[in-house]
């Protein structure tokens, strides 16, 4: 991996957002059907918040402090609207800053999630997931590389 290169080449595009004035029912439909940890809230196309799997999760655990009912469970989902729940003052990134910084925020941070906004405008959000993932695409071209130099020094023998 080159962690000089922009986060943008690294960066998941196609983004589930909620509204902040969406209920909390709609991001439990998000967690239930989609393999995201992380919701971005926008107005419009301005960030204007995060809620994630975390958030979600202690937001139903206080939930059930009170009561196991999932009657009670669905009120409190429909009760709460997103912006009561969201993370706000978040760090961002532009498409353009290096995967390195992305890195360094992520370490100095410990966050899991970075959204990456140019000029105002949401453009992807960058994981830990998404630095992983490229790290073992690079193992795994890596490997293969290794097996057929292997198997070519075999065939020479």
């Amino acid at each position: 991996m080159i962690f000089t290169a922009p986060v943008s080449q690294l960066m998941t595009r196609k983004l589930i957002t909620v509204s902040p004035l969406d209920k909390m029912s709609a991001v439990k439909e998000i967690f239930d059907n989609n393999p995201v940890h992380h919701v971005l809230v926008v107005r419009y196309t301005k960030l204007v918040g995060l809620i994630s799997k975390t958030d979600y999760v202690q937001f139903l655990k206080c939930a059930n402090a009170f009561s196991s009912d999932s009657l009670a469970e669905a009120a409190r989902l429909n009760s709460y609207k997103v912006e009561d729940v969201m993370t706000k003052g978040l760090a961002t990134l532009e498409s353009t800053d290096r995967i390195n910084v992305a890195l360094q925020v992520f370490a100095e941070n410990r966050f899991h999630a970075i959204p990456v906004v140019d000029d105002g405008e949401v453009k992807g959000i960058i994981t830990t997931y998404d630095i992983i993932k490229a790290l073992l695409a690079e193992d795994d071209e890596r490997i293969k590389g290794n097996m057929r130099t292997v198997s070519s020094q075999e065939m020479a023998s």
